[in-house]
């Protein structure tokens, strides 16, 4: 007959791991064997991505960060042989978080590759119900990734921080003083706000994942064996990190700040509900809807693309990407024609809007030119 840990045991030893013990401690700490440790890693795992994708989904936020971690099971990359399982090498773990209420809305494993950053943006985008201000690194595929998820209804930009590559005697390059240009924000899609453009809260949970989950810490022996007990241990992290821990700037647990949750979670409560979760279906895109503004600012005019394409919006140029609208024309005729960026002269409207001008492009026309009289015998002499 098989032995079964009684929940007690089982609550100790998630304690220990979720503080970023190893197995090994972990076992001399609890008086429970490996095998039996490994065993409840991927059974409480398993139950904490179904826990998952049940809870966290219709998730209403403005702003989201994306970044990817490095991690590796059994080998690096570098010692990879070509006969070995796809599941040895590096092991990225995805991210996407929201930077107000420090909610992990999305997470995937997997190698840093298109096919994931697809995946990853796909599921991240399920779970949202507003149009967010997405910002990332300036890793190339999630371009294409975005664009194909989100379909025009995203604000999306890249934050790339460039750190001195030069050829050094040691590898302590990433812990130089910036460069300058340090950081280059670059506009994607949309008009993301580039003044509050950031990765700066995802690095920090970088940090959070690495001090939590011992097969993160670099330089030791505890990196993964496994790829299905590396997933483990992440969505296991993930759980605790949304319903149990409490995070610093709030007070509160980032479930209970997104509206999630009611109350803090105990381990003991989260075990329980993770072993008894059963298998759902992941969460389906919804249509996304524009953000309410802000108290006291006006409702920008904006009407849905068909066939769910996205949103054709009044914006501020002056916080997005866009070019800088024209000055408003001088006297008391609002409509008088005023410079088109081609050279041309359009009418405007009289509506402006924060300081900026809103062209109407269906009614511009080329603007009147005189008529020249060519000479075909040159100017005549003085």
């Amino acid at each position: 007959m098989a032995h079964v840990l009684p929940m007690a045991k089982r609550v100790e030893v998630v304690s220990h791991l979720v503080e970023g013990a190893g197995i090994r401690p972990t076992s001399r700490l609890t008086e429970v064997c490996k095998p039996a440790i490994l065993a409840l890693l991927l059974r409480v795992g398993e139950g904490c991505e179904r826990l998952h994708n049940r809870l966290v989904r219709d998730v209403d936020c403005r702003t989201v960060q994306v970044d990817e971690i490095w991690s590796y099971v059994q080998k690096k990359e570098a010692r990879v042989k070509p006969g070995d399982s796809p599941e040895v090498g590096e092991a990225y773990v995805f991210v996407g978080m929201a930077s107000a209420s420090k909610l992990v809305i999305s997470y995937r494993v997997g190698k840093r590759d298109e096919a994931n950053t697809s995946a990853f943006i796909k599921d991240l985008r399920s779970r949202l119900v507003s149009v967010p201000q997405l910002y990332s690194d300036g890793w190339a595929p999630y371009v294409a990734a975005v664009g194909s998820s989100f379909a025009g209804s995203v604000d999306y930009a890249q934050v790339v921080k460039r750190y001195n590559r030069k050829a050094r005697k040691d590898d302590d390059h990433r812990y130089e003083p910036p460069r300058d240009p340090f950081i280059t924000k670059t506009p994607v899609f949309g008009v993301p706000d580039m003044k509050a453009a950031s990765t700066s809260h995802i690095e920090r949970q970088n940090l959070t994942i690495r001090m939590h989950i011992r097969r993160f810490t670099r330089l030791c022996n505890g990196f993964s064996k496994r790829l299905p007990h590396h997933k483990a241990a992440v969505a296991l992290h993930m759980a605790f990190y949304n319903f149990c821990r409490p995070h610093e700037a709030h007070r509160v647990t980032p479930a209970m700040e997104a509206g999630l949750a009611d109350h803090v979670w105990s381990v003991e409560e989260l075990v329980t509900a993770v072993l008894a979760e059963a298998p759902g279906e992941p969460p389906k895109p919804r249509a996304l809807r524009l953000p309410e503004p802000p108290a006291g600012a006006p409702t920008a005019p904006a009407r849905a693309l068909p066939n769910g394409r996205g949103w054709l919006r009044v914006v501020d140029g002056g916080k997005g990407s866009a070019a800088p609208a024209p000055a408003p024309a001088q006297g008391p005729n609002p409509a008088a024609p005023v410079a088109t960026p081609d050279g041309g002269q359009g009418p405007i409207h009289e509506v402006v809007e924060r300081g900026s001008t809103q062209l109407d492009l269906l009614a511009w026309k080329p603007k009147p030119r005189k008529p020249v009289q060519l000479s075909l015998f040159g100017e005549p002499e003085k």
